[in-house]
């Protein structure tokens, strides 16, 4: 094994080797767990983060979200009445497509390589790095800490999130300023899209494929729905954006149905996915799409079930704000908007001033081949520790 780290401080040295650390835990998320993952989950990460955190003087909850998913919850006292955030999700997407090892988490050519690398333990390493070196350097947080391990980021709808949303508004803290981790280069980012997704299910009737007219074609029928979808999509192309996120857009994801060649099918599955942009109207997005989707299937029935019960709003603050401020002296990196959802959605009607930011690019995230550059660790490192001992 390599270890290529350049020329780095110790700080940036110990992060790498934190992230390392990091990777070498499984914590795929276990509704993209595979053969390779074996069941995956978040627990043994945030036991790890739990651990990590007392030993740097935190006071730790450890919070189940779900039987064997537990969110983690870190307090850092500071020096001031100013409370911050840091939520940075456990659970990685799967591995079963990477045709590089997953949890090696080797030092390589400048860089940490493995699933969550970019996406997103590295925050994790950074900000417990720097914690551990202000306290070896004598030096006090500014702001009070809660560092925020959560679950179900990557697929199960945000669950880990909300949960700390609730926990937060249960009177535990109220935070003045949230950092979603994500990987952004390092830039702060302000706003990006929110989504839902429809399952929809068409229904007809089988019969002999000699005699047609005795069925009634779900397929058929639910090519009419998938066109009617595509016209949608054209119509949402063509609007003005009423913000630099862009667009809302709508996508068939997956279609499924038929029974076999010689028979006419009755049934046929679609699922959609319809990202919402800053400033659509979501109260009657949901009715306008069934209503869309049911004239389109006439006469056939369909079945629309919501996933995961939710309309996610989109995510957006004002460019000005004094975290995307703060972040980009510190950074020398402009505001951003971005493509990709995070937990900040959970978050957005909070009074807080919340910002995605994190190092490493999101081109890496998710690939055969996952991995950061060491030197964005440094970048970030450098980057939290002035944002959390501000006015020393």
């Amino acid at each position: 094994m390599a270890n290529d780290f350049g020329s780095p401080d110790g700080s940036t040295l110990r992060s790498a080797s934190l992230l390392s650390e990091l990777v070498q835990i499984n914590s795929v998320n276990p509704d993209q767990a595979g053969p390779k993952s074996g069941d995956g989950g978040e627990e043994e990460l945030a036991n790890w983060v739990a651990d990590r955190s007392r030993q740097l003087g935190a006071d730790v909850t450890v919070d189940d979200v779900e039987p064997g998913r537990p969110n983690v919850y870190a307090y850092f006292e500071g020096t001031s009445d100013k409370t911050v955030l840091v939520d940075v999700h456990l659970d990685t997407v799967g591995v079963e497509h990477m045709t590089d090892a997953p949890f090696d988490g080797r030092h390589e050519d400048g860089r940490v390589w493995g699933r969550g690398s970019v996406d997103t333990k590295a925050t994790f390493a950074v900000v417990l790095d720097v914690l551990a070196s202000l306290s070896e350097d004598g030096h006090s947080l500014t702001p009070n800490l809660i560092l925020a391990g959560t679950v179900g980021e990557e697929a199960g709808g945000f669950a880990g999130a909300y949960r700390l949303e609730e926990w937060l508004g249960s009177g535990r803290a109220n935070p003045d300023q949230i950092i979603v981790a994500e990987p952004t280069l390092c830039a702060p980012v302000y706003g990006h899209k929110g989504g839902l997704g429809l399952k929809i299910a068409v229904h007809g009737e089988a019969a002999h494929s000699s005699k047609p007219e005795l069925g009634r074609n779900a397929i058929v029928a639910a090519a009419r729905v998938i066109t009617a979808l595509e016209g949608e999509q054209e119509r949402l192309t063509a609007e003005s954006p009423a913000t630099e996120v862009g667009n809302g857009t709508l996508a068939v994801t997956t279609v499924s149905g038929g029974l076999a060649p010689n028979i006419i099918p009755d049934h046929c599955d679609i699922q959609v996915n319809r990202r919402i942009a800053p400033g659509e109207d979501t109260q009657a997005m949901v009715p306008n799409l069934e209503e869309l989707i049911r004239q389109a299937a006439h006469p056939e029935d369909v079945d629309i079930e919501l996933t995961y019960g939710k309309v996610f709003q989109a995510f957006y603050r004002d460019a000005a704000t004094s975290l995307v401020t703060e972040l980009a002296a510190l950074s020398s990196e402009d505001g951003a908007v971005a493509a990709y959802g995070t937990n900040a959605v959970a978050y957005d009607h909070l009074p807080s001033d919340i910002v995605v930011f994190g190092p490493g690019s999101i081109d890496q995230a998710h690939k055969a081949q996952e991995w950061i550059d060491i030197s964005e660790l440094a970048k970030a490192g450098e980057i939290y520790r002035g944002w959390l001992t501000a006015g020393q």
